[in-house]
């Protein structure tokens, strides 16, 4: 049930992307939950294979490469889901920063910690 609401939670952070930057469109709530599930995937199996190989240009920026990273692969996503439009490179990093602090901070407000899970 959890990664039901952590599902829902992404979507609807993905939705607010679009009132704050303009370069980034989604065309509906389908979209998103779809953009979720793609960007989940993405993270969950590329992003450790990337950080990995992209390790000495991490330690040389002191970290500030996985940046690039995430927005390379909110890139890609955008370019696999159709309905989901980013305008480019900055406009992908700047998104994908600003979803991960809106999901993180809807995940803290909505969800409660369980101690079971």
């Amino acid at each position: 049930m959890r990664w039901l609401a952590t599902w829902l939670i992404n979507a609807i952070a993905l939705l607010a992307l679009p009132y704050l930057l303009s370069s980034i469109t989604i065309d509906s709530f389908l979209t998103a939950l779809v953009v979720a599930v793609v960007l989940g995937f993405v993270n969950a199996v590329l992003r450790p294979i990337l950080i990995i190989l992209t390790l000495p240009a991490t330690v040389l920026s002191l970290g500030l490469f996985i940046f690039v990273i995430n927005g390379l692969m909110f890139w890609a996503v955008a370019s696999l889901v159709d309905g989901f439009h980013v305008g480019g490179f900055w406009s992908a990093t700047f998104g994908a920063i600003l979803y991960s602090v809106i999901s993180w901070a809807l995940s803290t407000l909505l969800l409660k910690n369980d101690e079971n899970s």
